[in-house]
């Protein structure tokens, strides 16, 4: 206890200053400075700290020791907060607060939770110790009452302000506690387009049947603008054209009896965006012209993702795009033609879309012409004739009998060749059995199904009149020798 060391401190002190007023009277202070050394000597521990304490009793009597400054009273805290119905069966209830708001100079030593039955006027205290922790289970309940719960903080000040329970709570065993299943998509920021309807169902589960309210804002709904219709199993929110003044946060509570369970949902309706507040020319120069603007007044209440900058010959009145989706509040057009006048104008884009209309440039840019005279370069003719010649020549090759094949090459020459082909140095002609074609200067010539008597050396000799140029190969055709079981099948 912080009351016995303290004199036993000031002991010393204490009786110097009581004898030190005895010989006061008497003309001579000797007395008194010859008791002072006289009294300690019952104790050696009391002698020793005396001594250093003797010089100071001259002064003692012309100065008087100051009190020690107590510290300031104890005062209680204020009442704990939020108590509510954790649980409740037949037999037990439990329930939780929050710690106090103002706790006081010294700590909590803990809370007494006291309860009464309904038309009862004396409270009972349910925890015979305090209890530190910020829940309590009352037990050994009657089945049917109906209690009033209080919650009191205490510490070194005394008792607090009780935290009430709200509502008296009936002791009896609950079916099913309330619990909401929100579902994924509206867990987060549910968007939705103006005009678009609004359907949302939030499953839930209680028994005996819960009580459904519903908040915006912290507010009652508008039920012209929203439609609540609610079951066993759900609760349906319907907005038949949503508009922008339809976003806020909506808050949903199921309420079993005292228990109870809360959802927020924000709902955010979203608009195509206003033009750009100005857009302004700031410079034109060469073939370039320096645009700034500045955000729209009206972003569709969704962020705004960009801006669509497009240009108009002022002769034709004609737009066209150039920059889409850009993200800066200035660009720089390039490309301008000389001699032309330009105006601009600004679209705002979100992710809705893009705005209805653009802000036009209040002046055009103009992009003036430079006393550039432009002299064509002189060229000399250049001789393209050329001797027939070949890129890719014949190459040998072997055919069956019966097959047809196909050689090829090609040539180039200016101007166009002309091509003939040849066997044996002999010129083919218009034989029906091959087939000749030149396209583009590739020369093919067409074998249909030859025999053995059309191998030999063929020649592509092409020619024009700066020359020509001849390219040959070696056809082989080859006879297809069967087995001799092969034979015998035959017959």
């Amino acid at each position: 206890m912080p009351s016995k060391p303290a004199p036993m401190k000031k002991s010393p002190a204490k009786k110097a200053v009581e004898k030190a007023p005895e010989p006061a009277p008497e003309p001579k202070p000797a007395p008194p400075a010859e008791a002072a050394p006289a009294a300690p000597t019952e104790d050696s521990p009391a002698a020793e700290g005396a001594a250093p304490a003797a010089p100071a009793e001259a002064p003692s009597s012309e100065e008087i020791p100051k009190a020690p400054t107590l510290p300031p009273p104890a005062v209680p805290s204020s009442a704990p907060l939020d108590v509510s119905v954790e649980d409740v069966n037949d037999s037990s209830l439990t329930i939780r607060w929050k710690t106090p708001e103002a706790v006081g100079s010294s700590s909590l030593s803990g809370y007494t939770v006291e309860y009464r039955k309904d038309g009862a006027t004396d409270w009972i205290v349910a925890n015979e110790e305090l209890t530190v922790a910020d829940r309590y289970c009352i037990r050994n309940l009657t089945a049917g009452d109906l209690l009033h719960v209080r919650v009191v903080a205490v510490n070194p000040g005394g008792r607090s302000e009780p935290g009430v329970l709200p509502e008296p709570v009936p002791i009896h065993e609950i079916g099913d506690r309330p619990k909401i299943r929100l579902p994924r998509s509206l867990r987060y920021c549910y968007v939705r387009k103006v005009g678009e309807q609004v359907n949302l169902v939030i499953p839930f589960i209680g028994k005996p049947k819960p009580t459904v309210s519903w908040l915006k804002d912290g507010q009652l709904l508008d039920t012209k603008r929203v439609n609540i219709r609610n079951s066993d199993r759900d609760s349906i929110m319907f907005i038949r054209s949503a508009q922008r003044e339809d976003s806020g946060i909506y808050e949903m509570t199921l309420k079993v009896e005292s228990f109870e369970d809360k959802a927020t949902i924000t709902l955010q309706i979203v608009d195509l965006p206003g033009p750009p507040v100005s857009v302004k020319l700031v410079d034109a120069w060469g073939f370039n012209a320096a645009l700034e603007w500045t955000p729209p007044k009206d972003n569709g209440n969704s962020d705004i993702t960009g801006y669509t900058v497009q240009k108009a010959d002022r002769k034709t009145g004609e737009w066209f795009t150039v920059l889409e989706h850009y993200h800066r509040l200035s660009a720089t057009v390039s490309d301008l033609i000389m001699g032309n006048s330009y105006l601009f104008r600004v679209f705002s884009e979100n992710q809705v879309g893009r705005s209805e209309n653009g802000t036009v440039t209040k002046n055009a840019a103009t992009i003036q012409k430079t006393g550039i005279v432009y002299k064509p370069p002189e060229y000399q003719e250049h001789d393209f004739s050329e001797a027939p010649k070949f890129t890719t020549p014949l190459i040998d090759r072997a055919a069956t009998v019966g097959y047809t094949t196909k050689l090829l090459c090609s040539v180039r020459g200016c101007p166009k060749p002309k091509i003939e082909w040849l066997k044996n140095q002999m010129i083919i002609g218009n034989d029906p059995k091959f087939r000749q074609i030149s396209n583009q200067g590739i020369c093919s010539l067409e074998i249909r199904k030859p025999c053995s008597f059309d191998g030999g050396v063929y020649t592509c000799r092409a020619k024009n009149a700066q020359g020509e140029a001849m390219v040959s190969c070696k056809l082989e055709v080859k006879q297809v020798i069967l087995p001799e079981t092969d034979k015998e099948k035959g017959k």
